[in-house]
């Protein structure tokens, strides 16, 4: 029998879950009401079915996703391109976003004590740093699952204080739809859960778990067990914050994470703020930690270099993505959130070409041997790339004119 103890699934919940998931829920909530509660469900499945993939590769395969993918390619010149796209995008884009859990975690401590934007984005910058330099995963997990556990409490307590409908949740919950100009923030809420690099920090995490190779099963169903609870959770606390939202629906005007903890006074008295400042600081601290966390571990594997937290190779590249945030941060000092649903809309358009890539490495015997994709496995993985890939190609079109 599996032994349960949250592990590397967490980190990859407290790695989605940041400032870019409470914005899009909570522009679903207050857009859409209930209605695109059935892309969270969609996303936590395809996230476990993916996750699990990426895991096996690291147990099993006793490497990373990014050296299982330089392992896999013979060319040497489509190699190379390959992990340059693949180093290059993971570092760019994890420093583009560090700015903004940087900044969402600000917001909600400015929500809390009312300190000045700046100095809390140099502080939290520092404090994730600080985390990161120990070098010890065991500390960095243990810190991420005390975050974790602040924001379910505070997102699922205040979802339950609005009181909604059953019906309305349960509608938007098993009948899936997309309202007229909601196919945006259908991608978004996929592409902030369905995260590239978390199949990157996975793979390399669930070996530093699980390092045993005389234990490849029993390790395998417990990274599984672990994966299924944490991402489950997680997206319980992105449902929790869509349903925090649906309150506002019809109200008009931009609506951001600030927003909606000042707007639900009324409904749940002057605490709002602080409760919902408390869930967006927790959710943009786990993001500043795992970002770089990710980006390292994903350019290390794809420059060949070894995996370990300690190295001064995966610091520098944990700290570029840091560092980049914090700066970012500081110098421009604004509000991520009018950018935030693209960004994270353009995740889900990158999403099928990584995908492919992980079927193709996990049904590798000669990577993962006997824990290699099952049918139902690959017919699952299969069916989240067509459906990602369709949503994505729908908006590629409407964006460039070809449809309505």
């Amino acid at each position: 029998m599996a032994r349960f103890r949250f592990g590397p699934g967490l980190l990859v919940s407290a790695a989605f879950i940041g400032p870019g998931t409470i914005v899009t829920a909570s522009t679903a909530g207050a857009s859409y009401g209930a209605a695109l509660l059935w892309a969270i469900i969609f996303s936590v499945a395809a996230t476990i079915v993916l996750q699990d993939m990426a895991a096996r590769v690291g147990i099993a395969g006793r490497q990373g996703l990014a050296e299982s993918i330089r392992a896999s390619i013979a060319s040497p010149l489509l190699r190379s391109t390959l992990m340059g796209l693949i180093a290059a995008t993971i570092l760019l884009g994890n420093a583009a976003f560090q700015a903004g859990n940087l900044l969402g975690a600000s917001v909600g401590l400015n929500l809390v004590t009312g300190l000045p934007l700046g100095a809390i984005v140099a502080l939290i910058g520092t404090l994730a740093g600080g985390l990161l330099l120990t070098g010890r995963y065991r500390t960095i997990q243990n810190a991420l699952i005390a975050l974790v556990g602040l924001m379910s409490v505070v997102f699922c307590g205040v979802a339950a204080l609005t009181a909604p409908s059953l019906g309305e949740l349960a509608r938007g919950a098993l009948v899936p739809s997309v309202p007229p100009g909601a196919l945006i923030v259908v991608l978004a809420l996929i592409g902030t859960t369905v995260v590239t690099y978390n199949l990157f920090l996975h793979a390399s995490t669930a070996l530093e778990q699980w390092p045993e190779p005389s234990r490849v099963e029993e390790n395998v169903r417990e990274a599984r067990l672990d994966t299924i609870c944490s991402v489950i959770l997680g997206g319980l606390v992105t449902a929790s914050v869509l349903v925090t939202a649906m309150p506002l629906q019809g109200l008009g005007g931009d609506v951001d994470a600030a927003a909606v903890g000042q707007r639900l006074e009324p409904l749940l008295g002057p605490a709002a703020p602080l409760l919902f400042g408390a869930g967006l600081f927790a959710a943009g601290l786990t993001s500043s930690i795992t970002a770089p966390l990710a980006a390292a571990y994903a350019a290390s594997g794809a420059f060949g270099w070894t995996p370990d937290l300690r190295s001064a190779r995966l610091r520098m590249l944990g700290g570029f993505v840091l560092i980049s945030g914090v700066l970012f941060g500081v110098l421009f000092g604004g509000s991520p959130y009018r950018v935030i649903i693209v960004a994270q809309a353009g995740n889900a358009v990158m999403l099928p070409i990584l995908l492919v890539l992980l079927l193709v490495i996990a049904n590798r015997a000669d990577i993962v041997g006997r824990f290699r994709n099952t049918r139902l496995v690959n017919a699952l993985g299969i069916l989240v790339v067509l459906v990602i890939g369709s949503l994505s190609l729908i908006q590629l079109a409407r964006l460039t004119g070809l449809a309505e």
